[in-house]
């Protein structure tokens, strides 16, 4: 599949690019795309802390009053959740998210992810170099760009340090080497901005 080169402002640019449809062509499937995306926020999740209960607090278990004629209540272990010190009752649960997924579904999401904004939001640049490295300036670029509210811009091996400078305090936009490319990012952005060097090392990633 060949797309056109754009500019950052939008315009075009000159010459092309061929994408490989083994990458960018796959017909998107939703079961795929939900599953490394539920893969992905779950591992992002920390363990969920627990909490000590009745049964983990070391605490005397004998009685320590009469059980008649003190005018208190018949109590009988320090370790009761009415107590100071004593166990939580109904306390958090140690919960783990570490949910695995074969490296071929991640990898087969990823190009899928890829495929989908191929067809509806992705723009092709040769290099993310700018004239003035001002968030002002490139700010106005991408407004006559029209690209939406949330723009994802994926270089090659390193971002491009201006760029990503310049773009830090933007609103919805968003920078990524080639090695952080991942489907949540991908498809909660309404497009996709691919330098050629992004384009080489994501297609060079899957046929490695």
């Amino acid at each position: 599949m060949k797309v056109k080169l754009s500019n950052l402002d939008g315009s075009a640019g000159k010459g092309d690019v061929e994408l490989n449809d083994a990458v960018f062509g796959l017909e998107p499937r939703a079961d795929i795309l939900h599953r490394v995306v539920t893969w992905q926020l779950e591992n992002r999740r920390g363990i969920a802390r627990a909490t000590r209960e009745r049964s983990d607090i070391a605490r005397t278990g004998k009685k320590f009053g009469r059980q008649k004629g003190g005018g208190t209540a018949r109590h009988g272990d320090r370790a009761a959740p009415v107590f100071i010190g004593g166990g939580k009752a109904h306390g958090a649960r140690l919960r783990e998210f570490d949910v695995s997924l074969n490296k071929k579904v991640r990898a087969l999401g990823l190009k899928m992810a890829l495929s989908t904004k191929a067809k509806t939001g992705l723009v092709v640049v040769d290099t993310l170099d700018v004239k003035d490295a001002k968030t002002k300036a490139v700010a106005e670029q991408l407004a006559k760009a029209n690209w939406g509210k949330k723009v994802l811009v994926i270089d090659g091996e390193a971002v491009n340090a201006d760029f990503a400078r310049a773009t830090r305090n933007l609103v919805g936009v968003n920078v990524l080497p080639a090695i952080g490319a991942n489907v949540y990012d991908i498809l909660k952005h309404d497009t996709l901005v691919l330098t050629r060097a992004a384009v080489e090392k994501l297609e060079a990633r899957f046929n490695g």
